[in-house]
C-alpha cells in the first residue's frame, strides 16, 4: 500500500512588507526557485503582524525597520510543490533607513535576493500574487485609504500602532 502525505487544510497568515524610495519597491526572489514576494513572512501565534514583519525584515535582510499603515490584503489559493496552499497576506508600508535605493541590499539570508523593482513595472516583474502586483501602486499611491480601517492583534500592555 503507497503511503500518502497528509493535506494541511490550515491557512497561512503572512505579514509582506511594501518599502517604497524614489518610486521603486523593495521585492525578494527566491535564489532556487525564482519566486517573486515581498519581503516579511509568516505571523507566529500570538504575534501581532507588525510585529512579525518587523521580525521577519531583520532576519531576511539584517536591518531594522519601522511597520507603518496597513496598505491591503491579497488572499491566494495555489499549487505548491508539497500539494495546495492558502495565504492571506497582510501588506503594510514599510520605512528602512538602513537600506540606500541606490543599490539591491544584500541578503542576511543565503537563499534569498533582494532587488528594487519600479512600481510601474511591478506587475513585469514576477511578483506573487498576480492581485498584489496588480493592486501595490494603487495602495502605495493611497496609503490612508485602508490604515483607517485596520485593528491588528495589540498584546495586553502595548499599544496599538495607528
Amino acid at each position: 500500500m503507497k503511503a500518502t502525505k497528509a493535506v494541511s487544510r490550515s491557512i497561512e497568515v503572512l505579514a509582506r512588507g511594501a518599502c517604497v524610495k524614489s518610486g521603486r519597491i523593495l521585492v525578494c526572489r527566491n535564489r532556487k526557485h525564482g519566486n517573486v514576494y515581498l519581503p516579511g513572512g509568516h505571523v507566529d501565534w500570538g504575534e501581532d503582524s507588525r510585529q512579525a514583519l518587523v521580525r521577519e525584515w531583520r532576519e531576511e535582510l539584517g536591518v531594522p525597520c519601522r511597520a507603518g499603515r496597513f496598505l491591503g490584503v491579497v488572499e491566494q489559493a495555489y499549487e505548491a510543490r508539497n500539494g495546495p496552499a492558502c495565504e492571506i497576506s497582510l501588506v503594510f508600508e514599510v520605512v528602512c533607513p538602513g537600506i540606500p535605493a541606490a543599490r539591491d541590499p544584500a541578503s542576511a539570508e543565503p537563499h534569498l535576493a533582494f532587488e528594487w523593482v519600479p512600481l510601474k513595472k511591478l506587475k513585469a516583474s514576477g511578483l506573487l500574487p498576480t492581485a498584489m502586483a496588480e493592486s501595490l501602486p494603487r495602495w502605495c499611491g493611497r496609503p490612508g485609504w485602508a490604515a483607517r480601517r485596520w485593528r491588528g492583534y495589540a498584546p495586553s500592555g502595548s499599544r496599538q500602532e495607528e
